[in-house]
């Protein structure tokens, strides 16, 4: 992997026209991960079919471990247990963990959960970094009794999920706009209808919302007043008909909503702007060699090789990707950029 370079772009080098854009966030909702979903074999009630006790499915990237609840709870009841364990099945106390023993986080997007054990296991000594993009299952072991309630914090239910996902939402909306008035601005049965359209896996009627708070790819024009300055970000955009578009840019937010997640380290958070000081636009080279500069130096004379690479949505992003863009056209249906650092170079 080469030194990542500081390439500049003019704000309008990475600007998409709506139909593109809507293809970029079609590409990413559309997106699976293959997960191998096997009962914890000292949990399986008597007269199970233990021959069968393992569930493969190709699960969206941009849904939650809970809702996949109903769909193996089928699966167990009709292939697995017998009737009387079916019976006596109590979906809330069922939790997940890694093959490795690690518990998984199930307010995570699933996609996150996948990048992130991707780029844990690239970067284990001996591994390969050329085949961190291999699509592998993750396999994990679903627990039937006894969660480990002081770890969970709440129950992995699907409403505990539908609140966490919500929360992320309203952070990300503070972030971009320096207050939260474009979510509590929608109607609850809005709000609600996003959460339908995760758990259903309609794009359309997810979009048709959050479209209302998501910037756009178009670019600011020069001039134009930050975000945290203009009282038309107090509002949802459909409550100024009259307004300019660039006020909704994702040029024109205060920060992207962004994290960097470390192999079995830290969540890195911080404000980032999509324009630096001298008017060109944030970069992923940019924030990555500020905030990780011995992983990623930054160009210059003597500058060492960049020693990790990072993955979005499964995908090893470019280092002269935009940051606005990346949060317009790449972000979850939380609202976030989750990149996952894996350490190594391709050979």
């Amino acid at each position: 992997m080469s030194t990542f370079g500081g390439i500049r772009h003019s704000p309008s080098t990475f600007t998409s026209s709506p139909a593109s854009t809507t293809l970029f966030r079609r590409l990413v909702w559309e997106g699976t991960v293959p997960l191998e979903i096997r009962v914890d074999s000292k949990e399986l009630p008597a007269n199970s079919n233990r021959g069968l006790e393992c569930y493969f499915i190709q699960a969206p990237r941009v849904s939650y471990l809970p809702l996949l609840i109903p769909e193996i709870k089928r699966f167990l009841q009709d292939v697995v247990f017998d009737d009387e364990a079916a019976r006596l099945m109590k979906e809330e106390d069922w939790w997940f963990e890694s093959e490795e023993g690690h518990l998984l986080k199930w307010h995570w997007p699933i996609g996150l959960i996948y990048d992130n054990h991707t780029t844990l296991a690239t970067s284990r000594p001996g591994s390969s970094t050329s085949a961190h993009v291999q699509a592998v299952p993750l396999r994990l072991i679903l627990h039937l009794a006894s969660p480990p309630t002081d770890k969970l914090l709440l129950s992995p239910s699907a409403e505990a999920c539908k609140q966490a996902f919500m929360g992320q939402l309203k952070e990300a909306d503070f972030l971009r706009w320096g207050n939260t008035k474009r979510m509590t601005g929608l109607r609850k049965a809005e709000q609600d209808g996003m959460w339908e359209g995760i758990k259903e896996h309609h794009f359309d009627d997810y979009w048709r919302v959050a479209s209302k708070v998501t910037p756009t790819t178009l670019p600011a024009r020069p001039g134009s007043p930050p975000a945290g300055h203009s009282s038309m970000h107090m509002r949802p955009p459909s409550a100024d008909p009259q307004g300019a578009p660039d006020r909704d840019s994702a040029y024109n937010v205060r920060s992207v909503p962004i994290r960097l997640y470390l192999p079995e380290g830290p969540v890195l958070q911080d404000l980032a702007p999509p324009i630096l000081e001298d008017g060109t636009p944030n970069t992923l080279a940019d924030l990555l060699s500020l905030h990780l500069p011995l992983l990623f130096p930054a160009p210059g004379p003597g500058a060492g090789p960049t020693l990790a690479y990072a993955l979005l949505q499964g995908v090893i992003t470019p280092p002269e990707a935009e940051l606005a863009w990346l949060g317009a056209c790449m972000s979850g249906a939380d609202g976030w950029v989750n990149i996952c650092i894996g350490l190594g170079r391709e050979r």
